[in-house]
C-alpha cells in the first residue's frame, strides 16, 4: 500500500495553496494530493468570477478580513514571480437609488476600519472618468481589487510543490470514499485504490461536509449549494465596462448582487445571481441530484434562508430564467445595454457552510479532528485569501502534529 506522511483531500486552490506551503517548509515530507476529478481546479476555483477582492466588506477582526488582506497581498506577489495572468486594475462600487447611500457610507467606514489601501469616495462625474457608461449618484473606488486565472494560480502552486519533492504525488481520479483511523496511520479508501497516511487536510469546498462527517467530524450544520448564472457582454457591447463595476450590496440579502467583471481573456462577464441549486456540482438551470436536493430540503437551515429571504429569492429565480429580468438589473448601472448586448454564459455553483438558523454569515471554519484539519467553510473570498489560509492551516497542524522540519 503506498503511503505519504500527509494526505491533502481536494485539489482546488486552497488545497494547492496548502499542498504548496507545506511542501516548501517541510521539503522532505511525502504529501499526496487527492483530486476526484481529472483535473485541478474544476469546481469552485474554476467557476468564480476571477476577482482578487480588497476585502472590504468583511467583519473587522474576522478570519474573513484578515486572510483576504494577508492572502491578497501574498496571492498578488505570488502571480508576478510566476507570471499569473492578472490585473489590479481597481473596480468602482456605485450607487443608483438614495437609500443605498448609508449602506455604502458603512461600506466605506468598514473598508477604512479593515485598512483597504486607496479607497475614496467618488462623485458621479468621478464615476463617469473611470467608467464612463455607468449612470449613479454616488460611488467608492479601490484601487486594490483586481482580476486573475485562479486556475493557472492553482496549477503553479502544484507544480512548484511536486518540483520541491519528487516523492509527493499528485492523485488526479481519485476519489476519497473513506478512511479508517489505525494505530500509528490511517487507511485511504479510493475508487482507485488504497493508501496510507499519517495525517490529513479535507479541503473539499462543495463536498466538505460530507468529508467530514466520513471523518466522524460532529457537525451540525449542511453545505447548501447556490448557483450563480453569468451573462457575457457581445463585442460590440465590451466597451462599456472598462475594468469592474459592482452595485452597493443589500445588507439584507446575502449575496452582492449582479456586477460586470472584466476577464484576463479581455471578456466582460455579467453576474452572478444566487438561485438554489439542485445538484452541487450542477452549472446548468435544469441539473439535479437526488441525493443533494433530499440534504437541502430536508435541512431546517435551507427553509430558514428560504423564509427568511422569500421575496429576493423568488426575485432571483425569475432572473435566472429571463433575460429580461436579468438586463433590468444590469440596466441600474449601465441603462444604455440592450438585449442584443448580452449572451448567455457559463455557471458556478459556491459552497455555502448554512448553520441551523439559516444565516449565510458564518465566518471561514477550519477545525482539527483527530489526526486531520478539516475546512468545513471557504467561501469567497477563500480564492483570493488561498495562501493565508493555507498558513494558518500549516499552523494549526504545526501545533498539534508531529512535524519534522528538514
Amino acid at each position: 500500500m503506498e503511503h505519504v506522511d500527509l494526505a491533502i483531500v481536494g485539489g482546488g486552490i486552497v488545497g494547492a495553496a496548502t499542498f504548496y506551503k507545506f511542501q516548501k517548509k517541510y521539503p522532505n515530507l511525502r504529501i499526496g494530493l487527492f483530486e476526484k476529478e481529472t483535473d485541478l481546479a474544476g469546481h469552485q476555483t474554476g467557476h468564480n468570477s476571477g476577482v482578487i477582492h480588497s476585502g472590504l466588506y468583511y467583519k473587522p477582526g474576522s478570519l474573513k478580513a484578515k486572510n483576504c488582506f494577508e492572502g491578497r497581498h501574498e496571492l498578488v506577489s505570488f502571480v508576478k514571480e510566476h507570471n499569473i495572468a492578472h490585473d489590479i486594475c481597481g473596480k468602482v462600487i456605485v450607487a443608483t437609488e438614495e437609500s443605498e447611500l448609508g449602506s455604502m457610507e458603512n461600506i466605506y467606514k468598514n473598508a477604512v476600519e479593515n485598512e483597504i489601501e486607496g479607497i475614496k469616495k467618488l462623485t458621479p462625474q468621478e464615476v463617469k472618468e473611470i467608467e464612463p457608461f455607468v449612470e449613479c449618484i454616488g460611488g467608492l473606488f479601490v484601487p486594490v481589487t483586481g482580476i486573475i486565472d485562479f486556475v493557472a494560480a492553482t496549477k503553479k502552486m502544484v507544480e512548484l510543490a511536486l518540483a520541491i519533492n519528487s516523492n509527493s504525488c499528485l492523485f488526479l481520479n481519485h476519489e476519497v470514499n473513506s478512511v479508517v483511523h489505525k494505530e500509528g496511520s490511517s487507511e485511504i479508501f479510493t475508487n482507485k485504490g488504497n493508501y496510507s497516511a499519517n495525517y490529513f487536510v479535507y479541503c473539499g469546498g462543495l463536498q466538505a461536509d460530507r468529508l467530514a462527517k466520513k471523518d466522524g467530524v460532529k457537525l451540525k450544520e449542511k453545505v447548501v449549494p447556490f448557483r450563480g448564472d453569468y451573462y457575457e457582454l457581445s463585442e460590440e457591447a465590451k466597451h462599456k465596462v472598462k475594468n469592474l463595476i459592482y452595485p452597493v450590496p443589500d445588507p439584507a440579502f446575502p449575496f452582492l448582487g449582479v456586477h460586470f467583471t472584466r476577464m484576463t481573456d479581455g471578456s466582460v462577464e455579467c453576474g452572478p445571481n444566487a438561485v438554489f441549486s439542485f445538484k452541487r456540482e450542477g452549472y446548468s438551470k435544469t441539473a439535479f441530484s437526488f441525493r443533494d436536493t433530499w440534504d437541502a430540503l430536508t435541512y431546517q437551515g435551507t427553509w430558514k434562508l428560504f423564509f427568511g429571504n422569500m421575496k429576493y429569492g423568488i426575485d432571483e429565480y425569475r432572473r435566472a430564467f429571463s433575460k429580461k429580468l436579468f438586463l433590468k438589473s444590469l440596466q441600474k448601472m449601465i441603462p444604455s445595454l440592450t438585449m442584443e448586448d448580452i449572451v448567455p454564459g457559463r455557471a458556478g455553483v459556491r459552497a455555502q457552510l448554512l448553520s441551523q438558523n439559516g444565516d449565510t454569515r458564518d465566518d471561514f471554519r477550519i477545525e482539527l479532528h483527530g489526526n486531520a484539519v478539516h475546512v468545513l467553510n471557504a467561501p469567497s473570498p477563500a480564492a483570493t485569501a488561498s495562501l493565508s489560509i493555507a498558513n494558518h492551516i500549516v499552523k494549526t497542524a504545526e501545533d498539534h502534529f508531529n512535524f519534522k522540519k528538514s
